[in-house]
């Protein structure tokens, strides 16, 4: 005999195995995401380098009114999550090495996508 919540459970896990949400306002697919990778001058990822994201070329300038920021983990990608579908400034720094002076940007991030951007630092 089966039991009467098959069809209940198995559209459960379909749901979550697609990625869907449950929020106050209905289904929601993905967030606007950034998964920005940091890279060295060789190539190489890099490990607790400090990310900073404006909104503004003037707030990226004198390094205020951060939208996010985060530190990369041992493969040297941070995510970030909740952000709007604009171009952002990016600030790396990590030692002595950051990508200042490059004016680094990303594109419009497209929203409630996984946008990627790889932010080279010497």
């Amino acid at each position: 005999m089966k039991p009467a919540f098959k069809p209940l459970y198995v559209l459960c896990l379909s749901l979550a195995a697609l990625g869907f949400v449950i929020t106050a306002s209905g289904f929601q697919l993905i967030k606007t995401t950034l998964n920005l990778t940091v890279r060295d001058e060789l190539g190489n990822t890099v490990q607790g380098a400090n990310v900073k994201l404006f909104e503004t070329e003037e707030d990226y300038t004198a390094e205020k009114n951060v939208a996010a920021e985060g530190v990369t983990d041992a493969k040297g990608i941070l995510k970030l999550k909740d952000l709007k579908a604009i171009p952002y400034f990016v600030m790396v720094k990590k030692d002595d090495k950051d990508n200042v002076g490059g004016g680094e940007q990303t594109g419009k991030l497209e929203a409630k996508k996984i946008n990627k951007v790889t932010i080279v630092i010497q």
